[in-house]
């Protein structure tokens, strides 16, 4: 049985259709996460999931129960917010048990609960402190501690972690995967970093305007997107896209005229007369080669150099550009002109009318 089963759900803001029947499935113990660009609906649909957020249509099941029609109370679930809404005159251990005080929970039972939780959270040493006594992660862990105390069906996040800073948001992301394998809790986690999405999800959930791109392994999505969305959505440096026209076609391949010349790839898609081909290629697939060989030519407009990566942005006309990331001990120098080339075996084709992936 699914912890949370989403029934064609559907959300309206009076003749305004936000949410477009969402179906889906999460299983007990299992982490999704939602992305995708704002405005696509994510905060809604887990707005709706808690009860914050009326559904205007479907049903919700949590629990094998329907609760579409329950107040946020009756639904056992816990949230953290963006903003962690702490109680700024109660200690650390007040913030955590206030919510169990609420439900008339025996003291025993809480001081035990607050423990725990503040044990797996390492907060112990800050109990007695107030939320003004901390830095911005310690508070975000007592707002997760005050979720854990509750012992819930599910845990809802809503960009925990967008107000800290980057090296705060790397440790509070290992702070939350420890916790999720440690407590193996149901999981629904909005937000709109990748990185965040890709080290945290079992499943990433892409929505856009208001429906679901596509549902699946974080890898999965990375390595075959079925929609150019997604490729374009998932991945940082974004994915080199563009459309091209197709030179011809013959048994399980076809021909495409690219800006430095044609290159023939595997192709079996379903349209025989397509005469036109989004061609999608990631910045590591690219390689430097000779010039008859070249795919995309032009100036290195912009390098990067991150330590670990070395990026490049190629002018290759037209007011296009394409990244290309360089081994990291690369020499390559803005304004040096460079001819690349893909690996065919990477390369993603789309229809360019619809978005549907073609391979």
């Amino acid at each position: 049985m699914s912890a949370i089963s989403l029934k064609a759900i559907r959300k309206d803001y009076g003749a305004v259709t936000v949410i477009q029947r969402i179906d889906l499935e999460i299983e007990s113990g299992e982490f999704v996460v939602l992305v995708g660009p704002s405005g696509c609906g994510k905060s809604t649909l887990l707005r709706m999931i808690a009860g914050l957020e009326e559904i205007s249509d479907g049903d919700l099941v949590m629990g094998g129960r329907s609760v579409g029609h329950l107040p946020p109370a009756e639904r056992n679930i816990a949230m953290v917010f963006q903003d962690y809404a702490l109680y700024p005159h109660m200690s650390v251990e007040d913030n955590m048990s206030f919510g169990l005080k609420m439900r008339d929970a025996e003291p025993a039972e809480i001081a035990r609960k607050v423990k725990d939780a503040s044990g797996v959270l390492k907060l112990d040493p800050f109990l007695s402190r107030l939320p003004a006594q901390l830095s911005g992660g310690q508070r975000q862990r007592v707002a997760m501690g005050r979720a854990i105390v509750r012992d819930p069906q599910a845990f809802l996040f809503d960009e925990p972690l967008s107000n800290l800073d980057a090296a705060l948001r790397v440790e509070m992301r290992l702070e939350i995967a420890r916790l999720h394998r440690r407590i193996r809790a149901t999981t629904v986690y909005v937000t709109h970093d990748q990185v965040e999405a890709m080290t945290l999800a079992d499943r990433i959930v892409v929505m856009n305007g208001g429906t679901m791109e596509q549902v699946g392994p974080p890898l999965e999505l990375y390595r075959r997107p079925k929609t150019l969305f997604v490729a374009t959505f998932i991945g940082s440096p974004t994915m080199n896209t563009l459309e091209c026209e197709v030179a011809g076609r013959a048994q399980g391949r076809a021909r495409l005229r690219l800006p430095a010349g044609e290159v023939d790839l595997p192709f079996d898609g379903p349209s025989p007369d397509i005469e036109r081909i989004t061609l999608g290629i990631r910045p590591e697939d690219l390689r430097i080669c000779a010039p008859g060989d070249a795919w995309f030519a032009g100036e290195l407009s912009v390098v990067e150099r991150l330590g670990s990566q070395t990026f490049g942005y190629l002018d290759i006309g037209r007011d296009r550009m394409v990244t290309v990331e360089f081994p990291r001990s690369s020499e390559v120098a803005v304004g040096e002109r460079v001819c690349v080339a893909g690996q065919p075996e990477h390369v993603h084709l789309f229809d360019p009318t619809n978005g549907l992936r073609l391979n």
